[in-house]
């Protein structure tokens, strides 16, 4: 089984290349996030007609998260993360497909900080901990993969100064990931890379792809059961480099049956 996570920065504007990567890739599960498209303009039809059946929380302009599945339909088990009603951004979904339950998670960004969007992105840090611990007490097996705006640590990003104060690398949140893990999950890509330069983010400002200039923003977290049928873990960096690509490029990990 693969599981991947790709922030698609716009899912109708790089349709062309997300079909020619679930081509090429065959991904079993898929985590997509920032849609940036209302629920109603969603791709499905397309999706279907590559394989993929699909669940999604859109929102126009900004956000929303998806979670495709090759030859079956993903069960929708929650459309928000829990702990504040009032949060409507569209931001995590849960499904199970082939006994996996799945998350796909877009953390808040933060900028600018400090701020109300900083303390927003903490608020939902710690929702996500309180619902992944409820998660690990399940029992079942279970993937948290998706853009967590946050680079665990300096290993993951190229070496600079001009990130130091962006809200990607405070204490904080770095803090708040290495809490979440420490509750059992195990970080599929560092599991299989513990040193090599790792990176699922590429800026498009100031030639950052062409310099290697990256961070590693997406993460596959798996639970004790899944982690020990972990066989692989990668990222398709060359989807970065084709003509209309998103910042980011897939994630991915591959697990015994």
């Amino acid at each position: 089984m693969k599981i991947a996570t790709f922030n698609i920065n716009n899912v109708n504007r790089r349709l062309p290349n997300l079909l020619a990567w679930l081509q090429h890739s065959k991904p079993d599960i898929v985590c997509l996030q920032e849609l940036k498209a209302a629920s109603h303009a969603f791709p499905a039809k397309a999706l279907e007609a590559a394989g993929y059946g699909a669940v999604w929380q859109g929102q126009p302009t900004w956000n929303g998260v998806a979670i495709l599945a090759r030859d079956t339909e993903p069960v929708l088990t929650r459309r928000q993360l829990p702990g504040d009603a009032r949060d409507t951004q569209a931001r995590y979904i849960e499904a199970a497909v082939a006994g996996v339950l799945v998350a796909s998670i877009y953390l808040p960004n933060g900028n600018p900080q400090p701020g109300p969007k900083f303390d927003y992105k903490l608020d939902w840090f710690e929702r996500l901990i309180a619902h992944a611990a409820e998660l690990q007490k399940a029992g079942v097996p279970v993937v948290l993969a998706g853009d967590y705006n946050v680079v665990p640590t300096d290993a993951d990003i190229y070496p600079t100064r001009s990130w130091a104060k962006d809200a990607l690398l405070q204490p904080a949140p770095r803090a708040a990931f290495r809490r979440l893990v420490g509750q059992g999950w195990t970080d599929a890509l560092r599991s299989r890379h513990p040193k090599a330069p790792l990176y699922t983010f590429w800026d498009y400002k100031r030639d950052r792809w062409a310099r290697d200039a990256g961070l590693r923003l997406d993460h596959l977290l798996l639970s004790p059961d899944l982690a020990r049928r972990l066989q692989d873990a990668g990222v398709d960096r060359e989807v970065r480099g084709e003509h209309g690509a998103s910042d980011h490029a897939p994630a991915w990990a591959r697990l015994r049956p």
